[in-house]
Parts: C-alpha cells; structure tokens; sequence
C-alpha cells in the first residue's frame, strides 16, 4: 500500500510534492513567474538558489523586503525570478514578509511559489560545525539554541510554504533534482515520474510521494548463489518474478497507478516520486522498481530511475 507523511499546510518532502499544491500555481494569462527560496539556515537555501539559477531562472539573494515590491514591478528582466529571503534579510520578520507577499499574489502579476527548505536539529548543527560558520542566531550562544530559535520563528512561514524540502539525508545532487523536477521552465512540462528502490534500513526516502513495500517477497539474500548480485542481475529477477506473489503485487500496483497518472497530470502536477522499499535496497526493490519504469516507458511516460542503494555503495 502507498504511504506519506503529514506536512504542515504546505507540500512537504517527506511526502514530496503532495496532491498538487507542490507544483508552480498556474499563472494567470500575462502573468509572470517567481519562485521564493526561504527556510532554515544551513538547510540548503543557496544550493536551492543556484539551481533555479541554473534553470533559467534570475536569482537575486537576500533583497530586503522594502525592495521586493519595486523589483517586480519595475519589470527589469523578461526572466522568471528567484528570491532568497531569509533572517539575513534586512528588514526581515516573518509577519512582513507574509503580508509582502499577499500582496503581490493579489495583484495578480505572478505565479508565486514559497519554497521552504529545512533539516533536522542534529544535521542542521553538523553542517555548521563542519564549515566552521556561526549561525547567525547564535553569535555569542549555543549553536544549537541558534538553530532552535531560527525554526520557531520560522514556522509559520514553513506552514504557508507551497513546498517544502528536507534536506536532512537529501545529497546536493538529488535536491537539484527535486528543484528541477518542480520548477523546470517548459511551457507545459509533461508528467516526470521519478522511480527510486531504497533501503528500509537506510530510511524511507523523504522526497518520496508513494511508498510501496516489496519486503513480503522472497528474499535473494538467503540465496547464496544469489547474495552478492543485485536486482539487475537476470538471476535475481527471475527468482524474485517467481514468487508466486509476485504477478498479483505488480498487476494490482500498476492497476492503482495507470488512473493516477492522468488526473495527477491534470492537476498541473508535474512530478511524482514513486518509492519502493525492500530490507536492504539491492535485490526486490530493484526489480520491482526496473519492472515499474518499463511499464511506465511502454505507456509512452517520462521516467527517471534511480537505484539508491546500489549507488551509494550501501550494504545489506
């Protein structure tokens, strides 16, 4: 059965994209488009940044708020725009902010996203310490009571957000991805569908909109001849296809996907993260999840593959 995760108002990944509202709103006829990166610091923000920048995007970083109202308006680049704001914003409160960009959802000239980006405490205080920065909330205090104190008054912003990201075992790589998938500038952006087989030791992945389960089947890895191979080896996959569960799992999996493919694509969806998990991430899931992006591919579906696991280099 698919799983997710609660969010807070907002799509939230963990469960991704959501049920629409993890998607650029539908601008209005002459609208222009504008994406605002904020969240926690340490999360991720400049990466996030830098890739819409990457996108075609033109980025502009920590403009204080009282300047936000006059850049849209002065109609300077034909370019969609990427705002950061953070608490490095001069001028920046979160009340401010909020009603700054009320007002320029009503006024109609953009298709406005909030793109929240935040990690765990623990990750949040590693990242610092690696780096060596001070958190600007904590100059002369803990970082940790910096970092507390940051996502309090962050919250509800975080709970206006149209999306927001977890970074918190998200690689820069894959949080590229995630941006790209999101805010791509196609016109009309077709449906993508992003497979990944993970780990249920390593963590269900966070970016993930459905989570199916593959851990019922016969396990390859009591399977000596079978153990040091992965689910890309023929071997594997028959033993795994000949699970006598195996054809009703996949027949009833992709009889519940083929109807939510379409109506998530008419909900201006454009990306979805299918998850499939089995005990180590290297022999069911794998099938499963190569089966699935042929099914996908032979309905004429943009499919991304990603084999979490095997890429990383993680054990059994």
């Amino acid at each position: 059965m698919p799983q997710g995760q609660d969010g807070n108002g907002g799509d939230r990944l963990p469960p991704g994209e959501g049920a629409g509202r993890g998607d650029c709103p539908r601008a209005p006829a002459g609208a222009g488009r504008m994406v605002v990166v904020t969240g926690l610091s340490g999360a991720g923000k400049t990466l996030a940044l830098k890739s819409l920048e990457d996108l075609g995007y033109e980025a502009v970083d920590n403009l204080p708020l009282s300047l936000v109202a006059a850049l849209i308006r002065s109609g300077a680049s034909s370019r969609p725009l990427a705002l950061g704001i953070d608490i490095r914003t001069r001028g920046f409160a979160v009340g401010a902010m909020l009603e700054e960009l009320d007002r320029l959802i009503q006024d109609g000239r953009l298709a406005l996203t909030i793109l929240f980006v935040e990690a765990d405490d623990d990750v949040l205080g590693r990242r610092f310490t690696e780096t060596r920065r001070r958190h600007p909330l904590a100059p002369d205090r803990p970082l940790l009571d910096g970092i507390r104190h940051e996502r309090e008054l962050m919250t509800p912003l975080e709970s206006r957000a149209d999306l927001v990201i977890d970074t918190s075992a998200l690689p820069p790589a894959e949080l590229k991805r995630l941006i790209a998938g999101h805010f791509a500038l196609d016109q009309k952006p077709p449906l993508v569908v992003f497979v990944t087989s993970f780990s249920y030791r390593q963590g269900v992945p966070r970016e993930a909109d459905l989570v199916f389960d593959g851990r019922f089947l016969n396990n390859p890895h009591y399977v000596p001849a079978l153990r040091p191979l992965t689910g890309r080896d023929a071997d594997v996959v028959r033993y795994v296809e000949g699970d006598p569960g195996f054809p009703q799992f996949f027949t009833a999996l992709t009889a519940l996907l083929e109807p939510l493919l379409p109506r998530f694509a008419a909900e201006g969806k454009s990306y979805l993260t299918i998850a499939v998990g089995c005990t180590g991430g290297r022999h069911r899931s794998v099938v499963i999840a190569e089966k699935l992006a042929d099914w996908l591919r032979d309905r004429n579906q943009r499919v991304d593959l990603r084999h979490r696991e095997l890429e990383e280099g993680k054990t059994k």
